[in-house]
């Protein structure tokens, strides 16, 4: 667990602690340390879910799957991120179906000893920070419907694009989705979007390969996404 003390002070969880609180509280808490091979289900959508996920290395996926069947990427994560923190203190079962998409290795924290005060300050900045990240999602995920309602696919990429541009802090950045998990993530067909992108491109409004792009034209992107 040395190791890892500086990922998991990085981390919405477990910022503002330091290393004596942070080892003192994961001890209280009894948080246990769990390997998963590619594939493996971490949750599964129809069944309750009790425990708060800290990933330490590898990556994972969260899915929903939609009325016809399709897959619906809600979220992918790697080293630092932090899952079950929104369902963990739910009464109804997980929505979402959460799966190792490579090697990973996540420390598991039960979601009532993270909630039962032991009177110290880590504990209380612990709970001030799950709240604060719960929070944080709520608006992702209003900013996530957001862009599903948007009538165009022009619109969606548009949208979807200056997002993460603000996200990186500048107009060259990476994606978290290969051109098929964004297609998911947009709700579109691949072929579609791919023909977007590329008469995009030829207007001089982005530049992309794989999952790199560059914004050329942001503001006339901005005015496709409203």
């Amino acid at each position: 667990m040395q190791n890892d003390v500086s990922l998991l002070q990085s981390t919405s969880l477990f910022s503002g602690l330091s290393e004596e609180a942070l080892a003192g509280l994961l001890a209280r808490m009894g948080a246990v340390r769990r390997s998963y091979n590619r594939g493996t289900v971490l949750v599964q959508a129809g069944n309750p879910n009790h425990s708060v996920g800290i990933i330490l290395s590898g990556r994972i996926e969260a899915v929903r799957l939609a009325p016809d069947g399709s897959r619906l990427p809600i979220t992918r994560m790697g080293p630092g991120g932090v899952f079950g923190d929104v369902l963990g203190g739910s009464s109804l079962c997980s929505p979402v179906t959460v799966t190792a998409c490579t090697p990973c290795e996540v420390l598991l924290i039960s979601y009532e000893r993270l909630l039962c005060p032991d009177g110290t300050a880590a504990q209380q900045q612990v709970l001030q920070n799950l709240v604060r990240t719960i929070s944080d999602k709520y608006f992702l995920l209003a900013r996530r419907v957001d862009l599903l309602v948007l009538k165009s696919l022009r619109a969606k990429v548009s949208a979807y694009l200056l997002s993460e541009a603000e996200r990186a802090g500048q107009l060259t950045f990476r994606i978290p989705f290969t051109r098929a998990q964004l297609a998911d993530y947009l709700n579109c067909d691949r072929s579609a979007l791919s023909r977007e992108l590329g008469r995009m491109q030829r207007e001089g409004l982005l530049d992309t390969y794989r999952s790199s792009f560059k914004l050329r034209d942001p503001d006339a992107l901005r005015k496709l996404s409203q």
